[in-house]
């Protein structure tokens, strides 16, 4: 067990670098998809619907399979990190993408028409009237989605990235036992308790107020 332990803490270093990878490009990308999603143009929001229900129906696991091993058939070969990034990005921005604009559909007309009003641009009103307060809206919502991205991220190990499952499986097969598959599971549960429990306490405290 003992020799076994640098492969899991390396596994557990990969995971977070996967985390502080696929979480903002999630973020980033489904705020991506609520603005297109409410623009003007009628073609845009149409793209934007077949995008959000295809990456959504679509399972992870099939989507990061075909993009690792099914691309290099089109002559695109990624590297297993590169491959995972974009497919968490795909699927992670189709549910971001809808989180945020309920966030922003939460928010009144009026308040667009009279932060237009004081002379600020349409742009200007996105980004410091709307935006901040469609977040606090939906805030439990992105935090729970974010839990869920973290847990996903052992899907990485289908494609051979020595992320937290994969090297404790490794792990396991030095060792000949399965304690290094349930410190896996405690090291899951230390890293996202504290965030369980937040989320917890944030719907409770919205939920009385």
């Amino acid at each position: 067990m003992i020799e076994a332990m640098p492969i899991v803490w390396r596994g557990l270093g990969m995971t977070l670098m996967l985390s502080a990878a696929v979480i903002p490009l999630g973020l980033m990308g489904g705020l991506g998809v609520a603005l297109l999603g409410d623009s003007r143009f009628a073609l845009v929001r149409f793209l934007v619907i077949i995008y959000v229900d295809f990456f959504r129906a679509i399972p992870p696991l099939v989507l990061l399979i075909f993009i690792h091993a099914g691309l290099p058939f089109a002559g695109i070969r990624m590297s297993p990190f590169t491959s995972v990034c974009l497919a968490f990005l795909l699927n992670n921005s189709a549910y971001y993408g809808e989180v945020y604009r309920a966030g922003i559909e939460s928010i009144g007309k009026g308040q667009t028409e009279a932060a237009r009003s004081t002379g600020l641009s349409l742009f200007q009103t996105m980004l410091y009237v709307i935006l901040p307060q469609a977040v606090r809206n939906v805030l439990p919502d992105l935090i729970s989605n974010t839990i869920e991205v973290v847990k996903l991220t052992s899907l990485a190990s289908v494609v051979a990235l020595p992320e937290l499952l994969y090297s404790s499986d490794m792990a396991r097969s030095i060792s000949y036992n399965a304690s290094p598959i349930v410190m896996a599971a405690i090291i899951y549960l230390i890293i996202l308790w504290p965030s369980v429990r937040i989320l917890s306490r944030f719907e409770q405290k919205l939920a009385t107020s």
